[in-house]
């Protein structure tokens, strides 16, 4: 008579979910401990699943860190165009865009860290599925600025790519080293 107790068999998760749980730990582990920090081994570990598992879905540690941030960026603009949709004016949505790019940074700091330090740094950043995301994103800002440039409400003389890369320059330089946890 065998007392070991009966095991149960693995539940299988549906593709979507399986992804879904993989990211969510990964961009656990990787906010926690940085990208040169992170084993995949324990991202698996965390979800319950072998190693292999995570590398089933995705082609490297690199590969799941993009994935991390494109799944961020996405999340952000749901917010952005609802929020914008109700804002008048373009110094007003201008307000916004720089308030929300501010509160992400606070609210995500470990997130913004990997996307400047271990993606937009490196080699393969121009012309990938992330850089066309971060181009989505900062054409919010230089929407809402021609905005104001056609409405009266800015100047017309100054170049809306310097302006875009004004607030978005000072701001992360003014983040800095809050981002690098200092």
């Amino acid at each position: 008579m065998n007392s070991a107790p009966a095991r149960r068999p693995a539940t299988r998760l549906a593709r979507e979910q399986r992804v879904g749980d993989i990211l969510v730990a990964a961009r656990d582990v990787f906010c926690e401990k940085g990208y040169e920090g992170t084993a995949v081994s324990e991202i698996a570990a965390r979800i319950g699943v072998v190693e292999g598992t995570v590398y089933k879905y995705f082609e490297s540690k690199r590969d799941l860190l993009l994935k991390v941030l494109e799944n961020w960026y996405e999340e952000m603009f749901g917010d952005y165009a609802r929020d914008l949709s109700g804002i008048q004016g373009a110094r007003a949505r201008l307000r916004l865009l720089v308030w929300r790019h501010l509160r992400s940074i606070r609210d995500y700091p470990l997130l913004c860290r990997l996307m400047f330090r271990e993606v937009r740094s490196e080699h393969d950043y121009v012309g990938s599925e992330l850089h066309e995301l971060n181009k989505r994103y900062t054409r919010l800002l230089l929407d809402v600025l021609e905005d104001g440039v056609k409405s009266g409400e800015l100047r017309h003389d100054v170049p809306l790519h310097l302006l875009r890369d004004m607030v978005y320059g000072s701001i992360e330089h003014y983040t800095w080293n809050f981002i690098c946890g200092r």
